[in-house]
């Protein structure tokens, strides 16, 4: 539901007062404050007060958008909408903060695993974002001859401090001592160009196109999921990151999305080259490629939401090893009255898990193979709901000799996840969580933890 304030010039506010003596007095105050806060020009100012201005008549509806020249703010369920002109400016946003503890696993002789998610260390508690950080978002959107033209802008702080260290950017560990600050994660800077009927293009930073319905489908999106490091939080927790799907990242690219056939949409980018974070580095001779198809139906109370989405790119390594990773993923969301029902799997070959090109490869750059899924239901009743889900990462070795030389290499992440919702406002939702989370190493080792997590997210 919106609800518009438009101003219009002199003889619409006219319209809005009337010319009944008995209001006089207040409606040349009412037409000085306007004039002072500049909604009225010197010209429509005077011919106000010399009484120009035609006789009332019946007003007309506001139109749905408003002409050139004309001013009106509108505020919305979501965000906060202002128009001037021809432009359109919609601001919203997101915080969130949860209570996390974590029972971690103590550190044993047989506890290591290389590419697990379980944290060592024992008990520990911290406030500390969920799978999000806090967002900001800034979109301005115009028409422009044919074209729709858009601007958009997306800033995620965290309420963590962060240290910047070891490449990790706003996203690094954390760092719980006095006097240390925020991280601010840039994620979003991107214009669109689109035409009706034809589609739209994005050049810049958003999020990718592969495993992205994943994460955006996923129950711990909007709470706490595996929480990783919990002893110093970094701006964000794990989810289902590395338990059930590898994390899509938000990426420079250059992307087509057509328009919606009965449901039917196709997307298809050309991306910035990622190297490997486990590689000794790369030339990036070629560009990444991405593409993903959705379809999205509803018959009478039922709906159905159904993607396929697939990675490829060719990796050239400093020390001359050449391979090319690819990834695909299936996925589908079923939901009929207050019960929704997703399925996601994924398999890939040298894309590595939990983060893109992670332990993608041996050391001689021969690569490893990666699969992962994850089921979940959630129920709504009223303004309670209650979710729960499975999922599991898993990463194999290239060859016999790899086993030999990484025997504590990750074999599977899995987790269990309880969630209890509960719609406080239109703006906030109180959460629950209980987590499971188990990482294996091929050899057997083993690494297990349990979290409670309990907090607010907030979006406006």
């Amino acid at each position: 539901m919106k609800t518009r304030v438009l101003f219009a010039g002199a003889a619409t506010l006219t319209l809005m007062l009337g010319a009944t003596p008995a209001l006089a007095d207040s409606n040349a105050a009412l037409i000085a404050r306007l004039h002072e806060k500049g909604i009225l020009s010197d010209e429509e100012y005077q011919q106000l007060l010399s009484g120009d201005a035609a006789e009332p008549t019946p007003a007309a509806p506001a139109p749905a958008a408003a002409p050139s020249g004309k001013r009106y703010v509108e505020v919305s369920d979501s965000g906060l909408g202002l128009q001037v002109g021809d432009i359109n400016l919609k601001v919203s946003g997101q915080i969130n903060a949860f209570y996390v503890h974590d029972s971690g696993q103590k550190v044993g002789p047989n506890t290591a695993v290389t590419g697990g998610v379980v944290a060592a260390g024992g008990s520990t508690s911290a406030i500390r974002n969920g799978l999000l950080p806090g967002n900001i978002n800034f979109a301005v959107t115009t028409q422009q001859g044919s074209l729709d033209i858009g601007a958009h802008f997306g800033l995620y702080p965290g309420i963590n401090s962060a240290t910047y260290a070891s490449g990790g950017g706003a996203n690094s560990g954390g760092q719980n001592t006095a006097l240390q600050t925020a991280g601010l994660d840039f994620r979003q800077t991107y214009m669109t160009i689109g035409r009706a009927g034809l589609g739209e293009f994005k050049l810049g930073r958003d999020i990718g196109l592969f495993a992205s319905e994943a994460i955006l489908n996923d129950i711990t999106l909007l709470a706490v999921g595996t929480p990783g490091g919990n002893v110093a939080p970094a701006n964000t927790s794990l989810g289902r990151i590395g338990v059930g799907y590898i994390y899509t990242d938000f990426q420079p690219q250059i992307t087509y999305t057509s328009p919606s056939f009965g449901g039917l949409q196709v997307s298809a980018g050309v991306f910035e080259p990622l190297q490997s974070l486990t590689g000794p580095g790369e030339t990036s001779k070629s560009p990444g490629f991405q593409g993903k198809i959705v379809y999205d139906h509803k018959f009478g109370d039922f709906s159905a939401r159904a993607w396929v989405s697939a990675i490829s790119q060719r990796h050239n390594r400093v020390d001359g090893a050449e391979y090319t990773g690819s990834g695909i993923d299936f996925g589908a969301k079923l939901g009929y009255g207050p019960l929704v029902l997703t399925g996601y799997y994924y398999t890939a070959s040298g894309l590595g898990t939990t983060a893109l090109n992670l332990f993608d490869t041996d050391r001689f750059g021969n690569k490893r193979d990666s699969d992962g899924f994850y089921v979940q239901g959630l129920a709504t009743f009223g303004k309670v709901s209650v979710g729960a889900s499975y999922g599991e990462s898993r990463l194999h070795y290239a060859n016999a000799a790899d086993a030999l030389a990484n025997p504590t290499l990750l074999d599977t992440n899995s987790s269990y996840v309880g969630q209890l919702r509960y719609g406080l406002t239109s703006w906030v939702t109180l959460i629950g969580e209980y987590i499971h989370t188990k990482s294996q190493a091929h050899n057997g080792n083993e690494a297990e933890g349990n979290t409670l997590a309990a907090g607010a997210i907030l979006f406006f």
